[in-house]
């Protein structure tokens, strides 16, 4: 072997060995490492989740995960409310209020009281519910629309973590978000605004399939 084959040879190791490092958490339920690439093109939104309990450790796993985002000037601008078992009816007091806002007028007692208590369900299909927010630094020199983005990129990395850790997850937003009503459910301060929530649980239904369009029908390539 001549010594620039020796040395790309040598160089292949090197980036396989770095690609092995490169491993989201040990899944100890499926006995599987899955890397981040694999993370990535697997995780799906999973709608229907078992109601079994999920350990504190492991949603300790997926929020620490949703801290190493990225984000201008360090300002780690997110906030977490983890919800399970009865805490769930906070984000079920939001969802019913945002209706009774926007409800009919004309509505009965009854009626009203019936769309409440469908609403108020919605927070309790799956057995933890994490909700995120974003909360914009003050410093000049971060527009605020990157605080929104290091929030979402948050999200993104906590749903791939519950991916590799056998639980899924579907990113929940909405109109209701973000209605005032919402807002006041979770006692947001001055700017701060939801930016969703995660529902987490073991996964009752299969994956579904999905495509997505190849990146070559929107990427520019720039050389000159």
């Amino acid at each position: 072997m001549s010594g620039l084959a020796h040395e790309r040879n040598n160089l292949w190791k090197k980036k396989r060995k770095k690609a092995r490092e490169v491993k989201i958490e040990f899944n100890e339920w499926s006995g599987k490492s899955m890397d981040v690439k694999e993370a990535i093109r697997s995780r799906r939104s999973i709608g229907k989740v078992k109601q079994d309990p999920v350990d504190k450790a492991l949603i300790e796993e997926i929020l620490e995960a949703g801290t190493w985002a990225p984000n201008h000037c360090h300002t780690e601008p997110w906030r977490f409310w983890v919800m399970t078992g009865e805490g769930r009816g906070l984000l079920g007091k939001g969802y019913a209020e945002v209706a009774a806002a926007e409800a009919d007028p004309a509505l009965s007692k009854e009626e009203l009281a019936k769309l409440k208590s469908a609403q108020e369900k919605k927070a309790f299909r799956a057995p933890v519910v994490i909700a995120v927010a974003v909360t914009p630094t003050a410093h000049a020199i971060v527009p605020e629309v990157e605080e929104y983005a290091a929030a979402h990129s948050a999200v993104q990395n906590m749903m791939l973590t519950a991916h590799s850790l056998g639980l899924g997850t579907i990113w929940r937003t909405g109109a209701p978000t973000y209605h005032p009503k919402m807002r006041e459910a979770f006692g947001l301060a001055a700017k701060e605004e939801l930016v969703g929530f995660v529902y987490i649980g073991y996964p009752d239904m299969a994956p579904p399939r999905a495509e997505r369009t190849p990146f070559a029908q929107k990427t520019l390539w720039v050389s000159e």
